[in-house]
């Protein structure tokens, strides 16, 4: 019984799956990251290389919030629990090795003025050119991600604001982590929101859609990229 059978038995034991269950290891995955991938008869869980080190009770928790993903139930295990602690610590470890100058300025500017400069710094890059998702903080990486959109002029203080303002976003994910119940992830809670109004422009949000609409309409007018879609882990 490997991994990924192990843990369907023990989060299903009343259920028996038709579907042969593989778990690989890529390195196509920003550190700790994971999905699954399923047909009727198969189901294939891509797991960072970097879980190949970690023991495998972690590793049937992750497998089991996939699951539970893909048969969009709630429940909670043992496994779970060491993995959701698992995932908030590790990336308080991780070594930073990418860091943008641009990105690493706004970083700055809100780890002052927001957490009075107590945030270690993270791992900090430029995403595609996603209007849907406009960043992101990936827990196991240690990595916020941001929309290129954002890129503008050195003396462009509005997309500066902005900027700081997805910057803020992301940092609050690293320092509050997430909350867990019933095997589900809650990131956006309401400690969260309470966090973001501490925003020190009110009309930011409003900026932010007006600045959106300018910037898709352009878009429409130019040929279009391949890009690539940020996410939470």
């Amino acid at each position: 019984m490997n991994l990924a059978e192990r843990a369907f038995s023990e989060l299903f034991p009343e259920k028996k799956s038709s579907r042969q269950m593989v778990v690989k290891y890529s390195r196509a995955f920003n550190a700790y990251n994971a999905n699954v991938k399923y047909t009727a008869f198969s189901m294939t869980f891509s797991l960072s290389r970097q879980w190949k080190k970690v023991g495998s009770e972690i590793q049937i928790g992750l497998i089991q919030s996939l699951l539970l993903k893909v048969y969009k139930e709630k429940k909670n295990t043992i496994n779970i629990d060491l993995y959701n602690k698992f995932i908030k610590s590790i990336g308080d470890y991780s070594e930073v090795t990418e860091s943008d100058p641009v990105l690493e300025q706004s970083f700055n500017r809100v780890n002052e003025k927001y957490f009075y400069g107590m945030l270690d710094k993270p791992n900090l890059k430029w995403g595609g050119n996603s209007f849907s998702k406009l960043g992101t903080y990936e827990y196991g990486a240690n990595m916020v991600t941001i929309s290129s959109i954002f890129k503008a002029r050195e003396d462009d203080k509005q997309a500066e604001e902005l900027l700081d303002y997805i910057m803020y976003h992301e940092l609050l994910h690293k320092k509050h982590k997430f909350s867990t119940k019933n095997g589900r992830s809650y990131h956006h809670t309401k400690h969260f929101r309470e966090k973001e109004k501490a925003f020190e422009n009110p009309n930011i949000e409003d900026e932010l859609k007006k600045f959106l609409n300018r910037k898709s309409i352009r878009h429409a007018f130019t040929p279009r990229k391949k890009s690539w879609i940020m996410r939470f882990f």
